[in-house]
């Protein structure tokens, strides 16, 4: 995989350690205490990875650190000439800007004397005093390596598949996907001594996410990221940033060790009457065989130094809940599961698939991968009958019982002034529909007390993705149809689900842009675009990406 050498004519000035510190920090929201007394400290050649349930606040620290959002006491502080850099959210926010000057304004100051000089420059009148203060705004402009900003630019686009006959469209010419990583090239741009990111890979391909976990791993700065997915904070982070018990801590390694060290804390406290000797040979242990296994992280191993020092007050289990999410089958399947045939489709006068065949057998789990999510979820829509394709067909065996579960969760909840009980017992067989039972299923899946009388409209993303994986439990198919499943879910849930995936015997037909989740359910790979499709049977997504051939073959599908 290239790597993106950011600035590599830019010698900037030295400066002193750049850090951030956070200290005696309280925030407290409509009445809850959400962090109380929190103190750290980030420095550079670090990326923290900010991990928490759903509701814990890990946006709002990252509002925080920006300046967005003030804190109820406490304080932050940031050097004064550090440059700080956020990936903005709202992906409409550019519309009148072309794509070159949405990205150069992620340095806004440079922004601001490219426009002041060519404002001077533009005056008929231009006196001896424009003249002076040009001269002044060039001086600062060479200082920031200004002339090399457009193409520093223009390569960072490239790399994240903005094609140069794109660079000088207005961004309301551009579709959402390509919008997010015009949004992703502006928080990289001209390398800021503090990046924040939150959710960076959501709206990316697969693609564009291994190169930005590249480009991170070799970040020189302070980077401070919240994701969800568990790969990416595997690849690039250093240090995670756990939030949780009102508390936000500070954990050396990646998310792999703190997930594992959370689990030894929780068994090791089970575990009271076990001697201290004993309780510390298990952790020193524990910190061996992960400072060990290079597979792990090479970002954490190289800390192995920092890892011994840990000892056991510093561990400590978390508060999470685990959805318990389990697919069962009604039958077998039998000899023959799905023929797709030269199925084509166009929407709105853009082809989106063409001549797309391949064949699935029965067990098999695979990803259907693209670098159009409209591609993936219009097949996905096809293969489960929600629409017709222009040409070609889509051939079920006889035995196959399908539950399809749609990107857009709006598909699914027509009337949403039902409570969720109600909802949910339109999918309960006749032995189910009791409400004993179907509250202990919705307990199951973290509904509790009044949670169960909510209305679907008032819920939030993850909850109704919970509700939708509690309907395709009661249904009991042996094919899983799931668009993009993990969308809206914290990691807790994502790993339920990664789990259950994992362990159904039947099968699964699904998109995501989650390595480890696609690398650990499919065992068939499927690339599709409006050229047709690369179908690679008895291959793991590391398998496929690791092989160039492969990688050529499906390069010409665009």
């Amino acid at each position: 995989m290239k790597r993106y050498d950011t600035f590599k004519g830019n010698e900037k000035k030295k400066r002193g350690k750049k850090l951030i510190t956070v200290t005696d920090l309280n925030l407290t929201l409509s009445g809850r205490v959400l962090y109380d007394e929190v103190n750290l400290k980030f420095t550079p050649g670090n990326c923290y990875g900010v991990i928490g349930a759903n509701g814990a606040g890990k946006s709002t620290f990252l509002k925080l650190l920006s300046g967005e959002m003030q804190a109820t006491s406490g304080n932050i502080s940031i050097g004064a000439n550090e440059r700080l850099s956020s990936l903005n959210q709202d992906h409409f926010g550019f519309e009148k800007f072309t794509v070159m000057d949405t990205v150069i304004q992620g340095h806004k100051k440079l922004y601001e004397i490219m426009q002041a000089k060519d404002a001077l420059y533009a005056k008929e009148d231009f006196t001896e005093e424009d003249g002076i203060k040009a001269a002044e705004l060039e001086g600062e402009f060479a200082e920031m390596d200004g002339w090399n900003a457009e193409a520093d630019a223009a390569q960072l686009l490239q790399s994240l598949g903005i094609k140069e006959d794109m660079h000088y469209l207005k961004m309301s010419e551009l579709t959402e996907s390509e919008k997010v990583k015009v949004l992703l090239a502006q928080a990289l741009f001209g390398q800021p001594d503090i990046l924040l990111l939150d959710e960076p890979t959501n709206g990316l391909d697969v693609h564009t996410i291994d190169w930005l976990e590249n480009f991170l791993a070799d970040y020189p700065n302070i980077v401070i990221v919240v994701s969800h997915d568990r790969h990416f904070l595997n690849q690039v982070c250093t240090m995670m940033c756990d939030v949780d018990f009102g508390k936000i801590k500070l954990y050396v390694g990646n998310y792999d060790f703190w997930l594992e060290s959370s689990q030894l804390a929780a068994k090791l406290q089970a575990n009271a009457n076990a001697k201290k000797e004993e309780k510390m040979k298990e952790l020193q242990d524990f910190i061996a065989r992960f400072s060990a296994n290079a597979s792990k992280s090479k970002q954490a191993t190289s800390r192995k130094k920092q890892l011994e020092k840990i000892t056991l007050d510093d561990i400590r289990p978390s508060s999470r809940k685990y959805p318990f999410i389990k697919f069962e089958m009604e039958r077998e399947l039998g000899k023959d599961l799905l023929r797709v045939e030269n199925v084509s489709k166009t929407i709105d006068g853009v082809k989106i698939l063409d001549n797309v065949s391949f064949i699935l057998r029965p067990g098999e789990k695979t990803a259907l991968i693209s670098r159009s999510d409209v591609a993936t979820t219009t097949l996905m829509r096809i293969i489960a009958g929600e629409i017709e394709p222009d040409s070609g067909e889509v051939i079920w065996g006889q035995t196959t019982k399908r539950s399809y579960m749609a990107k857009d969760l709006n598909e699914s909840f027509e009337n949403d002034q039902m409570q969720i009980l109600d909802w949910l017992r339109q999918y309960a067989s006749k032995e189910e529909d009791d409400n004993t039972f179907l509250r202990g299923f919705l307990g199951k899946m973290l509904f509790s007390g009044d949670d169960i009388e909510k209305e679907i409209n008032v819920l939030s993303g993850g909850e109704k993705v919970r509700c939708l994986l509690s309907k395709t439990m009661l249904e009991k198919a042996n094919v899983l149809i799931m668009d993009d499943p993990t969308n809206h879910l914290d990691l807790e849930s994502i790993t339920a689900l990664n789990d259950a995936m994992i362990d159904f015997k039947g099968s699964i037909i699904f998109t995501s842009h989650d390595h480890e989740f696609i690398q650990t359910v499919a065992d068939h790979i499927v690339e599709v675009s409006n050229k047709g499709a690369v179908d690679l049977a008895e291959t793991t997504y590391d398998e496929y990406l690791d092989h160039a051939d492969v990688q050529k073959r499906v390069a010409e599908l665009y």
